[in-house]
């Protein structure tokens, strides 16, 4: 696994991480529609919303990916990440690329932040990685509820009439 490296994505990286995005989705029979062009606007511009990681090999083949966001918890008392998206390829998955992934956003954290949580969602038909984060200790928020505001409901919240 030493011969996988992992490093901070750019712009000029869009187009790969991209790739491994839709690998992600298709693992996970979602729809995958963030385009290159979204992710250097949301990732690289001026106030990007999200980081991203790649976990390459020395030829330049990309064998892991991560997206977080920050978050800050008054609750807890100091900042978080939100892992919105994490992919392992199928060649290397269950030889610690994972957890090396999720360390790396840690390390990426500013360094003035005091990150006390990683937060994450897990699709509830995919088990397997339900029982990955179980291992590294991740557990349920049973008092806490995931809702969403998107579609027809955003947009009448940022429109009303």
């Amino acid at each position: 696994m030493t011969e996988i490296s992992i490093r901070k994505a750019t712009s000029i990286d869009a187009g790969r991480l991209n790739q491994a995005l839709e690998q992600l989705s298709m693992d996970l029979g979602d729809t995958h529609r963030a385009g290159i062009g979204d992710l250097v606007r949301h990732g690289f511009g001026g106030h990007p919303a999200f980081f991203a990681l790649l976990a390459e090999r020395e030829s330049g083949v990309i064998e892991g990916a991560l997206i977080a966001s920050p978050l800050f918890s008054t609750s807890l008392g100091g900042a978080g990440l939100y892992v919105s998206d994490l992919w392992v390829s199928d060649m290397v998955r269950g030889q610690g690329l994972g957890p090396r992934l999720l360390k790396a956003a840690l390390d990426e954290a500013p360094s003035d932040w005091t990150i006390r949580f990683l937060k994450l969602a897990v699709h509830n038909h995919n088990t397997d990685a339900r029982r990955f984060y179980e291992r590294l200790g991740f557990h349920d928020l049973p008092d806490e509820t995931v809702l969403s505001l998107k579609g027809v409901a955003l947009e009448s919240l940022r429109n009303p009439t």
